[in-house]
């Protein structure tokens, strides 16, 4: 029988009313940020999020996931330069070598490039923590010579954290976490050397949870990423919140769920004022700490 439950001891309880008030850039109540997941998987053995029940190899799966960075990623891109809207690309680092070119591109657009990992064909939370510490350095040697600056983000594959992956992410450079999607507003987490900061990151504008897990479709997706939007740009006069709409190119990349993503986009466009600041997960996080600092 449980008479107790445990805590993660990472950050305690606070409700958003009794908070401080504070201001994005540009006295904007509502930072909003879109996260494209740039990841690459392994044939025949490894995780991957399916399309349907496939076979050994899984040739279907794996092609489907494999469109995502061949074709529907520039899909994206397209759109995002059509609507002069940034992004922050969650990057495997494996990404470089096995579809050279994507990565560059989103470099070349200016957009935020942080650390998802080697490949989501794997997950840290089950590594032991000296193999867990090698997977975040080797990730983070590949971005840095690559991009030529440390990450400040991670994002881990799958989300999935072990119990020391805060510490060991603050102890290799990072100063923020997008794991965690327990608040609309940053959160500072202890670790056992200092403090990580915790961006929202979310679990219900994702497109995989949602499509692949609930099976809905593109419409539906599009109505959640605007009503999201229009009520909380209505609660951010009590508050400042963040919304964050996390995308994958092996999902959003097709053209039928596109055409449903530019309309939610076009909205959010279209409905913003001096309330919103359309930026990134690091842009969040830099004036997070700059009003502390």
């Amino acid at each position: 029988m449980l008479t107790d439950i445990s805590h993660h001891g990472r950050y305690s309880h606070s409700n958003i009313v009794d908070r401080p008030i504070f201001d994005w850039p540009n006295g904007a109540r509502l930072a909003v940020y879109l996260a494209v997941n740039l990841e690459c998987f392994s044939f025949g053995n490894g995780l991957g999020a399916q399309l349907c029940a496939g076979g050994t190899p899984d040739v279907l799966n794996h092609g489907w996931r494999d469109y995502g960075n061949r074709v529907g990623v520039w899909r994206m891109l397209d759109m995002l330069d059509r609507l002069n809207l940034p992004c922050t690309a969650l990057t495997n680092s494996l990404m470089y070598r096995d579809a050279p070119g994507v990565v560059e591109r989103f470099r070349e657009r200016g957009d935020d490039i942080i650390g998802h990992g080697r490949t989501n064909a794997e997950r840290q939370d089950i590594l032991s923590e000296e193999d867990e510490q090698s997977l975040i350095a080797d990730a983070t040697a590949t971005l840095q010579q690559q991009e030529s600056k440390h990450p400040k983000g991670w994002l881990g594959p799958w989300i999935a954290e072990s119990y020391v992956t805060p510490d060991l992410l603050q102890e290799a450079g990072y100063e923020y976490v997008l794991d965690w999607s327990h608040d609309d507003q940053p959160t500072w987490l202890k670790t056992r050397s200092g403090r990580l900061l915790s961006v929202p990151y979310p679990q219900e504008l994702n497109d995989i949870p949602q499509m692949v897990g609930r099976k809905i479709e593109a419409p539906a997706f599009r109505d959640m990423i605007t009503d999201t939007f229009d009520v909380m740009l209505r609660e951010s006069s009590r508050h400042p919140l963040v919304m964050g709409i996390a995308l994958h190119p092996y999902i959003m990349g097709y053209p039928h769920r596109l055409k449903a993503l530019e309309q939610a986009l076009k909205h959010i466009i279209e409905n913003s004022d001096q309330r919103v600041w359309v930026g990134t997960t690091s842009s969040i996080n830099d004036h997070y700490r700059q009003l502390e600092a």
